[in-house]
């Protein structure tokens, strides 16, 4: 009960932010100048005012997105409030793992440093979907792509950081509602990515963000093995309706949010926990770790379990190589 007070109040933790902090507020301390981020789903809702604050705090942004005309809208508009800001838009597809490859060897190509990656793009698939890789189209955007995207670009952002002496960041978007799953989440992947009729949208979209927090806490150890000088945490941005329910307008989806109103957040209060975790100085060499409004709290407990996410992390890496089929055989409905 506490806790929900606080949330509605907007009192600040440990940090000094909290639940009604703002992008904006939470970079004031940020001088991004020296730094080039790739935030991933910006051209609408969170990822464009993450990607709106932090090039209003100097920062070269690369903005990769499926639709290039919206990624363009989206640098247009920062650009006529920014117009010094550095912003180059290219093509990526999460849910195409050849189009993750793409776009690395394209990004590497130009030859730029890169000291933080933003893993915000997110997908809410009503309707059971299989992608050309043979993976769930929600776990495949949400989770999987970005699980190959940051593969391939950990070794660029340990060379950036060895090179400018700045510690380099990733911050995966995952979500509260991790926490909604608590099965066996290798079995249940192979399960709505097999069967068409069991498939359950808001469950398939929790686990998800589950493996998005299994993927955090997978890659801080690995990070740290590697000796390289870059952090790895993820975020629960909070509650707000952005384009990720255009599936599904209507009365009573209207209805909903008319009654959650309160607990609602704003974009600018949402994007807030992914710029502080991003950019804020009090968080240099912290990593693996969970946050929301804009302090560090507590995942499920599965979510906690590192042999979960050894698991996981052992199960994309072949997943990766040869998609779904070659973990669970071709033989779906």
């Amino acid at each position: 009960m506490l806790e929900a007070i606080r949330y509605l109040l907007g009192s600040p933790g440990h940090s000094g932010f909290g639940s009604k902090s703002t992008a904006h507020l939470v970079t004031l301390s940020s001088d991004l100048r020296s730094i080039t981020a790739i935030i991933t789903g910006a051209t609408s809702g969170i990822g464009a005012e993450t990607a709106r604050v932090l090039a209003s705090r100097g920062a070269r942004l690369i903005l990769p997105a499926r639709s290039v005309k919206a990624a363009e809208d989206t640098k247009a508009r920062i650009l006529s409030e920014f117009p010094d800001s550095t912003i180059l838009v290219m093509p990526l597809d999460l849910s195409s793992l050849d189009s993750v490859r793409r776009f690395v060897t394209d990004f590497l190509s130009l030859d730029l440093p890169l000291h933080l990656l933003i893993n915000n793009a997110g997908k809410f698939s009503h309707g059971h979907a299989i992608t050309e890789d043979g993976v769930e189209m929600t776990f495949a955007t949400n989770y999987l792509g970005h699980f190959l995207l940051t593969k391939l670009l950990m070794k660029k952002m340990a060379e950036t950081a060895e090179a400018t002496g700045i510690q380099g960041r990733i911050v995966n978007v995952s979500s509260g509602i991790h926490t909604w799953f608590d099965g066996d989440i290798v079995s249940y992947l192979e399960q709505m990515t097999k069967n068409k009729s069991e498939y359950d949208a808001t469950r398939a979209y929790a686990v998800s963000k589950l493996a998005n927090v299994l993927h955090t806490r997978e890659l801080s150890i690995r990070l740290q093995e590697m000796k390289a000088n870059v952090t790895a945490n993820c975020v629960h941005p909070g509650i707000v309706r952005t384009r990720l329910t255009r599936d599904r307008e209507g009365l009573i989806t209207d209805l909903v949010f008319f009654l959650g109103s309160k607990l609602l957040k704003t974009i600018p209060q949402a994007a807030a926990t992914t710029c502080y975790v991003a950019t804020h100085p009090r968080l240099a060499n912290v990593t693996g770790k969970y946050f929301a409004d804009c302090n560090e709290a507590s995942t499920s407990q599965v979510a906690a379990d590192s042999n979960e996410a050894d698991r996981l992390s052992a199960v994309s890496e072949v997943m990766v190589s040869g998609g779904c089929k070659s973990v669970f055989g071709s033989n779906w409905s």
